[in-house]
């Protein structure tokens, strides 16, 4: 007999220390479900080849734009579609669910120390 399990994403979430190091918590077809922790200001980066979800868990967002911004709030999500330039920002702690394509870098093309090792699951 199967054993089904639904995720808690509080609890996920939970097993999380660092900022800016989204960890997987489930697939689906090509797609990663990805639980994170935000504070502050991140870099302005890309992804060329995919948008992706940002669904605001705990706190508020402001996703930064080269010409504006956006605020998503808890129980509220927002996606960048793939090529637009933006610097996700938290005032204070944000905890999300990141949707995008297994293999996406956190920073796109920009790299640098900030990002993430990819494919982590908690």
């Amino acid at each position: 007999m199967s054993t089904y399990q639904s995720l808690n994403f509080a609890e996920k979430i939970a097993r999380i220390d660092a900022h800016w190091s989204p960890r997987v918590i489930a697939e689906m077809n090509d797609y990663q479900f990805k639980v994170v922790k935000l504070l502050g200001d991140f870099i302005w980066h890309d992804h060329l080849e995919t948008d992706e979800t940002f669904i605001v868990i705990e706190g508020q967002l402001r996703i930064d734009f080269r010409d504006g911004h956006v605020l998503i709030n808890a129980g509220e999500m927002y996606v960048v579609p793939k090529g637009v330039e933006h610097k996700p920002y938290a005032e204070q702690e944000v905890k999300l669910l990141l949707i995008e394509p297994k293999g996406v870098l956190n920073t796109g093309a920009e790299g640098g120390e900030r990002t993430a090792e990819n494919n982590l699951w908690v």
